[in-house]
């Protein structure tokens, strides 16, 4: 769940591109759909920590989701913040697992985490969130597409590009933390009426920054997830896939690596 965060954090620090100007094709979240003749994988692009601010689960997006009989996210938390809370800290989320979250990782976080709550995000309002327990309340089978542990041992082994000690220890001040907080709320905005240029560009200044992160934050990982869906595509039914709106943008999406599958995506809505 932490990636796109984190992603934002690296990226914010780096040089800023020119603004795309694409014009987004709805008011909605962006939601895409692979299908065969016995097999429909709707694949649903979230934000992790939203302001609660405006009502998305609704129109295509539910109607998909209520067609789907499983829900299946990035990865599953072992515990979720109680309802209204802000978003927690990383050691204390993760206190129980076996993996320790690297200096870099927390630093990284920690600024995302402090950028979100100046635009009033909370993880509970999140959109994994939110159809985590949507679906638990319905009685659907939820998976993760990978470990929390194996996901902390990637963040582990990124090379450090966690922002300066006086930038993580005093973030309100820091340039780079008003940058990461116009960059959190500009994706937001952008998520919420499903235009994905903004992630585009944030995903350029990232492989811009650092080639290694990017590789193996969402190349890697996007390709991984695209053969599960090829995989998945074997077995009959309907399945509601929801990972992070980065991972379905650019050049290295988990859609165009769907399609050198073979398996082309339609954007439902």
């Amino acid at each position: 769940m932490a990636g796109l965060l984190v992603a934002a954090a690296i990226a914010a620090a780096t040089p800023a591109a020119a603004p795309a100007t694409t014009a987004p094709a709805s008011m909605e979240p962006a939601i895409f759909m692979v299908r065969d003749a016995d097999t429909t994988i709707y694949i649903f692009g979230t934000f992790h920590a939203l302001d609660g601010k405006s009502e998305w689960f609704k129109d295509q997006v539910k109607d998909a989701f209520e067609k789907s009989d499983e829900l299946v996210l990035e990865t599953l938390v072992p515990e979720r913040p109680a309802p209204g809370s802000p978003m927690p800290a990383p050691a204390q989320q993760l206190r129980s697992l076996s993996v320790t979250p690297s200096a870099s990782f927390l630093a990284s976080t920690r600024m995302a985490i402090s950028a979100g709550r100046a635009q009033g995000m909370q993880v509970d309002n999140g959109a994994d969130m939110v159809l985590r327990r949507v679906a638990e309340a319905e009685g659907k089978p939820v998976e993760g597409l990978e470990t929390l542990e194996s996901q902390l041992s990637m963040f582990n082994r990124l090379p450090p590009t966690a922002p300066a000690p006086a930038v993580a220890q005093n973030p309100n001040t820091a340039p780079a933390m008003n940058s990461l907080s116009k960059t959190m709320a500009e994706m937001q905005s952008a998520w919420k009426r499903g235009d994905q240029s903004v992630f585009v560009r944030v995903l350029g200044q990232l492989e811009r920054g650092s080639p290694d992160t990017y590789r193996m934050m969402f190349t890697e990982r996007n390709a991984r997830w695209a053969d599960w869906i090829r995989a998945r595509m074997q077995t009959p039914g309907t399945v509601f896939v929801a990972v992070g709106a980065g991972h379905l943008a650019g050049k290295d999406s988990v859609l165009v690596r769907l399609a050198q599958l073979g398996i082309p995506s339609a954007r439902v809505y």
